[in-house]
């Protein structure tokens, strides 16, 4: 009997040690995951000891049961054995309980912190206009596939990983991962995936596979080559982990950033306290508190954290018992990550309960340090401005990505790309937030913007457009010029003599004057500055050559 126990005892220690390996489940008990786990090895070791204990096992079955094996029960297990066995559920439900926003409403309420509020005005642009991210995830993840494509020596050995969007070097970007197709493509690749793909998301056209950095280091990979599990083992069983995402630094090694996090109350609440970084190469870990992670880092915290956050504080904003729903706020449908002034930030909506078709302001919050700032604003919702986008082009069927705010002539505006059933964007399209019946579209965002404009006046509304929204214009001769098909129509690039470190690109669709116009000619060019770039989406366009010869 005892080497029975003891090889039973030895079967289920094999068990709990194996699923800590391969789960790499936190082994803290002052968290969910934790206190589950011990409850569970707690539980399977008392109540088969007390069977070995209480009860007797026969290797010859009763007469006609037809068994090989089975266990006849004395007597009832003791109390303080029952106790035993209950006494850590006792606990979970204790502290589940605790936790609740029954006992902590106010720390609910407050966790997110306390927002600078600012009423939207013309000072206000929330968003750098230079770097609008017209890519979005899915489409992403598109072009790298399509570049992945190009590579067919790769295409069979790897599948993409999940894109995550971030800014390196000035540049915005996605970043895509590749991970091993399957378990034979990893034991014959275990130095790791030969690189990764940097999707613009900015510019649909700047897709690059970055060669010679492997990432070994995956999510959902083999033995030590998983990131959760790398990390675990290395001595992080107790450890909260959320947010795996794949960045870069300013050198373009791949790292995986992985948020740290602690709960406030019970198992409620969790808190971002740092990061930590795993090599995607070597394997080299370093762990970083909120306040000296490294430059590079975009984000610290996660976005879901982020989001219960912001609807804890509406929905706890006068207590746990505002039936009324007063003063009730909740983020909207939807969230992007944003950037300005090199900082990322969390963008959503904020609506009233209740109201589905107005909006209340939206609030950006920075995902390192987590401040927040708050604009106030009443309009319409993004779906309301998605849903009117889409009917200018209800005849061709387009869908609108979720969009995001801008500032356009101390207006607040929506901004959102317009896509066709294979996911590509064939136009742009802008929303007035206080009025989603003013809509302009284009091919472009210069066309989009001047279509948004023209409709702003045509309803009795007079922009008061900012340098950067206005028109500017250039007039000179013409050192060279080129054209190229964008995808969905033909775009001039054209270089000035008087302006010889700026590109301007010109729309077919603005003048017949361009497929005639050569080097030599002198032009003037309208167009909408884009502060910092060498490149100007021009809005206008004019040979005066032939103006002369007229």
């Amino acid at each position: 009997m005892k080497k029975v126990k003891a090889i039973l005892f030895s079967l289920i220690t094999l068990f709990v040690l194996g699923y800590i390996f391969f789960e790499a489940p936190n082994l803290n008990p002052l968290y969910a995951e934790g206190a589950m786990f011990y409850c569970a090895v707690v539980t399977i070791y008392v109540l088969v000891w007390a069977l070995l204990k209480f009860g007797t096992f026969t290797l010859q079955s009763p007469e006609n049961s037809g068994r090989a094996f089975n266990y006849v029960q004395e007597r009832h297990f003791p109390k303080w054995v029952k106790v035993l066995l209950a006494a850590p559920w006792v606990f979970f439900v204790a502290m589940l309980i605790g936790s609740s926003v029954l006992f902590h409403w106010t720390t609910f309420r407050d966790q997110l912190g306390q927002a600078q509020i600012t009423e939207f005005s013309s000072d206000v642009q929330p968003v750098d206009v230079s770097q609008l991210p017209i890519v979005d995830r899915k489409l992403a993840l598109k072009l790298a596939d399509k570049k992945l494509g190009e590579r067919q020596s790769l295409g069979s050995q790897v599948v993409l990983g999940e894109p995550t969007i971030q800014r390196v070097d000035g540049k915005l970007i996605w970043a895509v991962p590749l991970h091993h197709s399957g378990i034979f493509k990893w034991l014959t690749n275990l130095q790791g995936t030969p690189g990764y793909i940097v999707v613009s998301a900015t510019n649909v056209k700047d897709v690059e596979y970055v060669d010679g950095k492997y990432v070994k280091y995956q999510t959902d990979s083999y033995l030590l080559n998983d990131v959760k599990r790398k990390i675990r083992m290395s001595g992080y069983l107790f450890e909260g982990l959320a947010d795996y995402s794949f960045e870069l630094d300013d050198s373009g090694q791949p790292y995986w950033v992985v948020s740290t996090y602690r709960n406030q109350r019970g198992f409620s609440l969790p808190e971002a306290t740092g990061v930590i970084l795993l090599n995607a190469t070597t394997g080299e870990i370093s762990r970083y508190h909120i306040g000296n992670v490294p430059e590079w880092v975009d984000r610290v915290q996660p976005e879901d954290f982020i989001i219960n956050q912001i609807n804890n504080q509406g929905q706890y904003v006068h207590g746990i018992f505002n039936f009324s729903d007063k003063d009730k706020f909740r983020s909207s449908e939807g969230h992007m990550i944003v950037y300005n002034n090199d900082r990322c930030y969390l963008f959503t909506g904020l609506t009233s309960v209740g109201q589905d078709d107005s909006t209340i302001g939206y609030v950006m919050v920075d995902m390192v340090d987590k401040s927040v700032r708050r604009y106030v604003m009443n309009g319409a919702t993004e779906n309301a401005a998605m849903s009117s986008a889409q009917g200018k082009v209800q005849n061709l069927r387009y869908t609108a990505t979720f969009p995001l705010i801008i500032n356009v002539g101390s207006e607040p505006t929506y901004f959102m790309t317009l896509k066709d059933d294979e996911g590509l964007i064939k136009q742009y399209a802008m929303v007035s937030v206080t009025d989603y019946s003013i809509v302009g579209t284009g091919e472009t965002v210069p066309d989009a913007m001047r279509d948004y404009q023209q409709a702003m006046k045509n309803v009795g509304m007079r922009p008061n457009l900012s340098e950067t929204d206005q028109a500017l214009s250039i007039t000179g001769t013409v050192l060279r010029i080129a054209s190229e098909f964008n995808g969905t129509s033909t775009e001039y690039k054209l270089i000035l003599a008087e302006a010889k470190d700026m590109i301007y690109l010109v729309d077919a669709s603005l003048s017949d004057e361009l497929a005639l116009t050569q080097p030599g000619d002198r032009v003037k060019i309208e167009y909408y500055q884009n502060p910092g770039s060498s490149t100007q989406a021009a809005s206008g366009f004019d040979n005066l050559e032939f103006s002369q010869a007229a």
